[in-house]
């Protein structure tokens, strides 16, 4: 794939995403998409990833991480949880009150503190992160 750019005596250049393959000894061209109406930053972004380069360097210049939900620690928590059959115990069925009762279980186990902050990290406005 590549970028070919046509010229146009009085309009701007037209920009096209081309692929070529060969076809009984020959070359067979396809256009794949116009890219005319795209910035010349994007094009020249794509230009540079179809060449096999980077566009970003280094992501942490870009995103600046403001908040993480903890997710693995807690499904191991929640994974012994099922192992011991203990979530059958609270309830046999599947509902809110046996997900609070065992948000209740996990939660101190993740992140120990006092009932009101763990009330608190469990909505999810007002969520905690590990």
């Amino acid at each position: 794939m590549y970028i070919e750019r046509i010229s146009n005596r009085n309009s701007p250049s037209t920009l096209l995403l081309c692929e070529s393959s060969p076809e009984d000894g020959k070359v067979r061209k396809r256009t794949l998409v116009n890219l005319s109406k795209l910035p010349s930053e994007t094009v020249d972004d794509l230009n540079i990833l179809l060449k096999g380069g980077k566009v970003v360097e280094d992501l942490e210049e870009i995103f600046q991480i403001i908040r993480s939900r903890p997710h693995g620690h807690v499904a191991a928590t929640l994974s012994s949880l099922v192992k011991l059959r203990l979530h059958t115990l609270i309830d046999s069925s599947s509902s809110r009150i046996r997900r609070i009762i065992e948000a209740m279980i996990v939660a101190p186990i993740v992140k120990p503190a006092s009932n009101l902050p763990t009330a608190r990290g469990l909505d999810g406005e007002t969520f905690f992160s590990v």
